[in-house]
């Protein structure tokens, strides 16, 4: 992200859409402080130290006092040398030069140099950077308390005009001849604007399923220049100067990451895979009401499977199963299911309950677990139906949604019955450790809830239509 706001989106080859839109001011006052930063200034032993570490370099001292490393250092801002502890044998500290004093901090090694959280490939770089870190934090202390004040997060990329014109492009990729052609013009200038922008596009959608999904932040790295996107100020440091949000690539400060809504876009380019991906951000990435794995799987089990003995029981090969995963990691919704690829039926219905098993939070979610199997052992049927009704409240909206259309799939299971054999109990034998899973894995309480986790299965199928 360029420094200059005007510079960054300006050009002939941008499309007007983009040229419309008016990108904010970032703000440049801490990046003006990094420049101005002190630069480190390594102090070199002038003799040969005996046993020095082999991962530091002439900036060893070996064994000197705190006075004897302050006189080194001279009064030069940004002077910096290592030494010995004179107490404990094997132990090393970093004395810097700053604000006309000697700071003295532990040193560690790992394969990495560190005194906090962040670790450094050489001790140039941790210096460096801990000057940096130290100069804005003393010129900037107020001002850094007061960043998260006035967002610019509500304003960019929600300018009106571009929402309307973007999204309209997006969709006549879809319906225009000249499919291939737009589709480039419209990658194009959402390209050429922030990730910002691109949300609020999705956003408006219609096709867009509008669940809430928190963002899934990471400590990140940036290259070269870098401004938080929620609060436009520059993000300083050498290494691990913010997060960045794996599903949609929202870039911010660390601090600001905790004021940021709920509202992640989830960009395809960035969800690597269908199997063991977040359900929430598989829909959204999709853009459909459910993971197109069980609508897919369901539609081709209920269009030639229902009657099939043993349905959801009887295993497939285990081999053909992962083959169906690898075509929906691979492929998405373009994978080969039908009849023709895997004429077994027990192999879609094997992948569907692979899918659910592999979810990092279950159907059922962690959250809600313990509301569920409290209202299986209520006794009293109407007390018990409305204590799951109460459990399914919780759930996020895609959890819901996914599970009120699953059972409404194994009802028609049921309905079929005669043939294949799988009333709602036995479903339930099937589904229960499937779709939900006690937050801590303990084998003892997975053993002792599996009873209530049928019981649980057996009552959303057989009052599917009331408890949704």
């Amino acid at each position: 992200m360029a420094a200059s706001s005007n510079s960054s989106l300006s050009g002939s080859s941008i499309s007007s859409d983009a040229e419309e839109y008016q990108p904010p001011v970032w703000k440049s006052y801490l990046y003006q402080l990094q420049q101005e930063a002190p630069r480190p200034r390594r102090i070199v032993s002038p003799r040969e130290v005996e046993n020095r570490p082999k991962h530091y370099g002439r900036e060893f001292h070996g064994i000197i006092s705190r006075e004897q490393a302050d006189e080194l250092l001279c009064n030069m801002e940004g002077a910096y040398l290592i030494r010995e502890s004179q107490r404990q044998s094997g132990c090393y500290t970093l004395a810097l030069r700053f604000g006309h004093q000697t700071l003295n901090y532990r040193l560690f090694y790992d394969g990495k140099h560190f005194v906090g959280e962040k670790r450094f490939e050489s001790i140039h770089d941790l210096v460096t950077d801990g000057l940096i870190t130290l100069y804005i934090e003393t010129k900037a202390a107020e001002y850094i308390a007061k960043m998260t004040k006035n967002p610019i997060y509500e304003q960019v990329g929600y300018t009106s005009l571009l929402k309307e014109k973007v999204t309209r492009r997006l969709s006549r990729t879809k319906n225009t001849s000249k499919k291939t052609q737009l589709s480039r013009e419209a990658n194009s200038s959402v390209e050429k604007i922030t990730s910002l922008v691109r949300r609020a596009a999705l956003s408006q959608n219609d096709n867009n399923f509008n669940y809430e999904k928190a963002h899934n932040f990471k400590v990140h790295t940036f290259r070269g220049p870098h401004w938080c996107e929620y609060c436009a100020n520059f993000m300083w440091g050498l290494i691990a100067q913010g997060v960045r949000c794996s599903d949609c690539g929202l870039n911010v400060h660390k601090q600001c990451s905790k004021y940021v809504p709920s509202d992640c876009q989830p960009d395809l380019k960035r969800i690597k895979k269908v199997y063991s991906c977040d359900l929430t951000t598989l829909v959204k990435a999709h853009n459909t009401p459910r993971p197109m794995v069980v609508d897919m799987c369901i539609r081709e089990i209920e269009g030639r499977g229902l009657k099939s003995e043993g349905l959801y029981r009887v295993s497939g090969f285990t081999e053909h199963i992962e083959d169906v995963k690898m075509a929906f990691d691979r492929d998405g919704d373009k994978a080969d299911i039908s009849c023709n690829a895997y004429p077994d039926i027990n192999i879609i219905a094997g992948a569907l309950k692979l899918y659910f098993r592999d979810l990092p939070i279950p159907v059922i979610t962690y959250d809600s677990y313990s509301k569920f199997i409290e209202a299986s052992k209520i006794v009293n049927p109407d007390e018990r139906l409305e204590a799951v009704h109460e459990a399914l409240m919780l759930l996020p909206p895609a959890h819901y949604e996914t599970l009120r259309f699953l059972m409404i799939h194994l009802k028609k299971v049921t309905q079929n019955e005669k043939d294949n054999l799988m009333c709602a109990e036995n479903l339930g034998i099937v589904f229960g450790p499937t779709l939900m899973r006690p937050p801590e894995e303990n084998a003892f309480t997975s053993l002792n809830d599996m009873r209530y986790q049928k019981s649980i299965v057996q009552i959303l199928i057989q009052h599917e239509d009331v408890l949704f």
